[in-house]
């Protein structure tokens, strides 16, 4: 099965990614002979407790795609009052992994404000870690995504 593996820190499951516009948006700069904006870098954390994978503004204004639409979404900030932002679609990438890579041609993402002030761009939610297993070994200091 492949997999990827990467340390705990005392920030938690923290992993380089990279995000790039989606596989529909890709095919429709090429038809329109645009070009297609480069993935951009961004630290993520594996977070169990968000039901969706955010993404930090500052990557969706780089990779200069419209929003698909709006959720509400319920944080720790937010408490019980829903908070309604914006939905994206993009592709995620992460390096290091076995093959085939962890690549996702096209997911739906939450903007959050909050996350580069945290020190990482992007929440991988149960959305993407629903069709994975994972290994937290607090012991030995990592974590082994199988997918």
């Amino acid at each position: 099965m492949p997999h990827f593996s990467i340390p705990i820190s005392p920030g938690g499951a923290l992993l380089d990614a990279f995000i790039g516009v989606s596989q529909a948006r890709r095919a429709a700069l090429t038809t329109a002979s645009q070009p297609i904006p480069p993935l951009q870098p961004a630290r993520a954390l594996l977070d169990t407790g968000a039901s969706c994978t955010c993404v930090d503004p500052s990557v969706l204004i780089a990779l200069g795609i419209p929003s698909t639409g709006t959720t509400l979404v319920n944080s720790p900030t937010t408490g019980t009052n829903p908070q309604t932002v914006n939905v994206y679609d993009v592709c995620i990438w992460i390096p290091g992994a076995t093959p085939p890579p962890f690549f996702l041609n096209t997911v739906a993402v939450a903007e959050s404000q909050l996350l580069q002030a945290q020190g990482f761009h992007a929440l991988i939610g149960r959305d993407i870690l629903a069709s994975c297993v994972i290994n937290y070994n607090g012991p030995l200091g990592f974590v082994t995504v199988s997918y």
